[in-house]
Parts: C-alpha cells; structure tokens; sequence
C-alpha cells in the first residue's frame, strides 16, 4: 500500500512498517500462531483506513474498498481466517513455506469473510469447490497451480520481492489511476453488462484525460525521466466516485 505518513502506527497485534511510502502490515501474535480475535479486527481496519487517508465493516469488505493496491506476503500458514484476509488482496505472493486451507467444512461452520464471493472468482468454482468441500490444508505449490498465488519465493526473499512489486506501483503509477482502475475492475465483477464498464471508463478518461497527472505522465515519457505524480486519491476522487450502489448491511 503506498503510505506518505511517516509517523509510526503502533498496534499490539500487528507491525506496521513505513518505509519510502510503503506501507507493510505484519500480523504479530506468534504465540497464537497469529490467530485473528477481536482485538486484530479492530486493529487491521484501523490501519486500512489510515492507509486509505493518507496519500502518498470488516477486513474483507474494507479491503474491497481500498483506493490503494495491497499486496499480500504469506510466509507460514494461512488457514481459515489467514487465507480468506489474502482474498480481496490484488495480488498474493507466498514464500515455498506457506500452506493454505479453507477449513470450514471439517468445524462444521461455513465460510466466512465473503469468501464464497471472492474465491471462487480468483480460481473457479471447480477448485474453490474442492478446496472448501475437503478442508484439507494444501501446499504453496497448489496454491500456485490453482491461481491463488503469483509466485513463490524462499522465506526469506518473500518480503523483499512484495516490496520491490509495490516500489513499482509506487514509483511509477498515478495514484489517481490506480485507485480508479482498482475498483473498476473489483466492481465490475458483479456487473452483468461491459455497457456499465464502458459508461464508467468513459467518465473516469474524460476525468484523468483532462489531469496535471496526465500531463504529468506524457511529460515524464517524452523526456524519459520517472514521473512525479500530484494526485491524491486519499483526500479527492472524481465527482462520479463511487458510481455504484452500496448493498445494504445486516
């Protein structure tokens, strides 16, 4: 996530790094082996809001509507709660160490974070259906195969290679853009119609099209020199932001 704020975040169930803009969450309860409670919940929304304010519900659902990419780095388990958090996430890097496992089935409850919503959207149904129909814990390699995760990587070289992918984003991409995109394409998959898309693409194109961010971009292509982005979606988006309708709750 790119981050301005360089004051700390201080948590008791998480790290919160920031360094050059990133922001880099770690969940810190090693003697629970990170086992989410109530406390974690809060936590984790917390930094997701300041995150999205600061430019430069539940977990699931805040994710889904970050302004900002987020990249996960799963180095160890990731079960039940550990692997639905990842789902919103745009892109999920693991190291050759992580299991994965959507264990509901062998608790006797049922999938929980809105994760019959985004699993099998990631993957298929086939696979989501076989993953949460056996509850059994499964291997990186699978993960891998099955889409879950884009790459892996040894331990420890997973929180370098997440990095250097978010630096990329950062040093490269308008915010504005990013932010936009993101939820064009999150919020396009429950639509029916690509007329919605091309309705949304349009106003968002009149709106960057006319941006110093856009000005900013031919410029810094023409003169073959990074860009230096102004936008701040954190604190401004467009007039027709958000165009869609938010569900009811309860």
């Amino acid at each position: 996530m790119s981050f301005r704020r360089d004051a700390p975040l201080s948590y008791e169930t998480l790290t919160a790094e920031v360094e050059n803009g990133l922001l880099t969450l770690t969940l810190d309860r090693p003697d629970r082996l990170n086992a989410v409670n109530a406390a974690m919940i809060g936590e984790y929304i917390d930094a997701l809001d300041a995150a999205d304010r600061d430019d430069g519900g539940l977990v699931a659902l805040r994710l889904f509507d970050m302004k900002k990419p987020v990249i996960a780095a799963v180095n160890g388990p990731a079960v039940g709660f550990g692997a639905t958090q990842i789902l919103p996430m745009d892109m999920r890097l693991a190291s050759t160490e992580a299991r994965f496992g959507f264990v509901f089935s062998r608790r006797g409850v049922v999938m929980e974070a809105a994760s019959s919503w985004f699993l099998p959207r990631l993957v298929g149904m086939q696979r989501a259906m076989e993953w949460v129909a056996t509850g059994r814990v499964f291997s990186a390699e699978e993960a891998l195969a099955g889409g879950l995760v884009r790459s892996l990587h040894a331990p420890e070289e997973l929180l370098p290679a997440a990095r250097a992918l978010g630096r990329e984003i950062a040093d490269n991409a308008s915010p504005m853009s990013v932010a936009l995109c993101r939820q064009m394409m999150w919020k396009m998959l429950g639509e029916d119609h690509p007329m919605t898309a091309h309705r949304i693409d349009s106003l968002g194109m009149a709106y960057t099209g006319a941006s110093a961010d856009a000005r900013e971009g031919i410029a810094s292509f023409l003169e073959k020199r990074p860009p230096a982005f102004g936008s701040t979606p954190g604190k401004a988006m467009p007039a027709f932001y958000p165009w869609w309708d938010e569900p009811r709750h309860g």
